[in-house]
């Protein structure tokens, strides 16, 4: 057997350099210093006797023999956390995620996503952003998360993606607003009030204002928020009759403190994915992917909106 002079610390190094863009982004994500990954790299190019990377002005880009390098190293990282999984020691595991989520998962089913990722990655450190969609995107494709968990359309599908169950809306008001409704179940009865809802350029803002403008209602009435979790209080105080997801609503339902009126228009469903970038992605990563997708399965009815998964 041939000894070895190089490292998983280097392959690390190496492929965080890649992924991050900086040296010192690599160290702050591994937690050493810009140093120590410029030494494990040039450690790695000497025993390897090429030239893996182009350092320029502070960026790097890699050569063409570091290109075809990068996904063997890939291979050989991702089998280390292969072998750790057949041992049953991912507790040895001791990595960052950087976890993207809607409001409405936060909201929602997170933490118990949280504990069943804790249960198999005991020592797995997560960095929880909690944003819009569109900016989780952003931030998946440039590379700053690992993972995220949220609504579609997309601008661009991910090399990575899970469908994940759908989340159905609901229109619901105090029952004092409920009360004073007219009769009927015409969703042109709720604009004499207000109507709560999403920010501007989500999907069921969107679709709000579309049938606002098919209709003729007055689309000034819509009032939208960019924090889900602001609309709760203004409906329950009578400020108008709100059209939000059902799982963020059900306990005021439940708890009768809001009701649901009638109407003959409801908003299509927000399809939920689990999205990462496969080319990159540590094993752990698309593991956690797997608990979304066990935690929160796709339904028959729910592959209706792939389709519309991208803009």
């Amino acid at each position: 057997m041939i000894k070895s002079r190089i490292t998983l610390k280097q392959l690390e190094a190496f492929s965080f350099v890649v992924d991050t863009g900086t040296f010192r982004a690599a160290a702050s994500a591994l937690g050493t210093t810009q140093p120590n990954i410029s030494s494990r790299i040039s450690a790695l190019e000497a025993a390897l006797k090429v030239t893996l990377l182009y350092r320029d002005a502070g960026s790097v880009r890699l050569t063409a023999k570091g290109q075809e390098l990068l996904e063997k190293t890939r291979d050989i990282l991702r089998a280390g956390e292969a072998m750790l999984e057949t041992a049953d020691r991912q507790d040895l595991i001791e990595e960052r995620l950087r976890l993207g989520v809607t409001e409405l998962v936060a909201c929602t089913w997170l933490q118990s996503f949280l504990r069943q990722l804790r249960r198999e990655y005991p020592n797995l450190r997560v960095e929880l952003q909690v944003d819009l969609s569109r900016q989780i995107e952003e931030r998946l494709r440039e590379g700053q998360l690992d993972l995220a968990l949220q609504n579609g359309p997309f601008a661009a599908r991910a090399t990575g993606e899970r469908m994940l169950s759908s989340e159905t809306y609901v229109w619901v008001a105090n029952k004092e607003v409920a009360d004073g409704l007219a009769n009927g179940d015409s969703v042109g009865r709720f604009f004499e009030r207000g109507v709560l809802t999403h920010a501007r350029h989500t999907a069921a803002g969107n679709a709000l204002h579309e049938l606002a403008k098919l209709r003729g209602y007055d689309a000034g009435k819509i009032v939208h928020s960019s924090a889900l979790s602001a609309c709760l209080p203004m409906v329950n105080e009578g400020l108008g009759v709100a059209l939000l997801p059902k799982s963020l609503v059900q306990g005021e339902l439940d708890g009768g403190r809001l009701v649901s009126p009638e109407a003959d228009w409801i908003a299509p469903p927000l399809a939920f994915f689990a999205r990462y970038n496969a080319d990159r992605a540590p094993r752990f990563v698309v593991k956690a992917s797997e608990l979304a997708a066990g935690l929160r399965p796709c339904a028959p009815d729910d592959n209706q909106n792939l389709s519309g998964r991208v803009n």
